[in-house]
């Protein structure tokens, strides 16, 4: 085996004392994808750990690597991604790809922290009602996108309003109001359920715009695309950094 000692040493900070069995199956491409993503990948720039993790974390999410999530949150929390952090990742992430995928997620996150003795439900992180979630899912549109995002819970055609409505009270006013994340979190992994996923091209090149505005900028999302790219592959890698490119471009009018 030519596993590099930067490979090993990494996998032993993310996974201390544990031995893959694929060691013994798949010794080749062991080899190979643990060189690459733990050692040229993590050496490659300044992404802090913590940030790499939650970005992963968000990847999985979107790519519907459940097994994978489930391997790697353990990883996550040892490099200092918090419960509440975990847990608000995958909330957030219903916002974005519904439900129907996340579920397994939410009883695997379930499930990874009761096994390491964490107490649930964790603290409360809501920050908004029933009667104000409008009025502060706006807020934090504005907040995020500008002005111009003002008025958009009431617009567009009548039959489909409320759609925009609810993008307001249940997307924003629901999610993105919560504590644990603060905005510049939130946007990375939006960006990050979106690039994932695939096919949200128009919605990703919006959100790595939203991350350039608040402080993520061209560089950090870079950073961040490169290392989730071991993760989802090159195709949807390059075409998030083709959304980011677009961004910029576009913030530069």
């Amino acid at each position: 085996m030519a596993i590099t000692e930067n490979a090993k040493a990494y996998h032993e900070k993310m996974f201390p004392g544990y031995v893959s069995g694929f060691l013994k199956t798949d010794p080749e491409f062991i080899e190979r994808f643990d060189n690459f993503a733990f050692d040229e990948v993590v050496s490659h720039d300044d992404l802090d750990d913590r940030t790499r993790f939650m970005a992963i974390l968000a990847t999985l999410l979107g790519c519907q690597g459940i097994d994978e999530f489930r391997a790697m949150l353990p990883a996550a929390l040892n490099f200092g991604v918090t419960p509440v952090e975990a847990k608000e990742i995958v909330y957030q992430s219903v916002a974005y790809l519904g439900i129907g995928r996340v579920f397994p997620f939410l009883k695997a996150v379930n499930e990874v922290l009761e096994a390491r003795g964490v107490v649930l439900p964790l603290d409360g992180q809501a920050t908004t009602t029933t009667e104000n979630r409008r009025e502060a899912g706006t807020q934090a549109q504005v907040d995020i996108f500008g002005d111009g995002m003002r008025d958009f819970w009431k617009s567009g055609p009548e039959e489909s309003r409320h759609i925009n409505y609810w993008l307001a009270d249940n997307c924003f006013g629901d999610y993105y109001t919560r504590t644990g994340l603060n905005y510049k979190q939130r946007e990375m992994i939006t960006f990050c359920f979106l690039a994932a996923q695939g096919g949200c091209e128009p919605q990703l090149i919006s959100h790595a715009a939203a991350n350039m505005k608040l402080g993520n900028d061209k560089q950090f999302l870079i950073k961040v695309v490169s290392q989730c790219l071991p993760f989802i592959g090159y195709p949807r890698s390059l075409n998030a950094l083709n959304c980011v490119n677009a961004a910029a471009k576009k913030l530069e009018k």
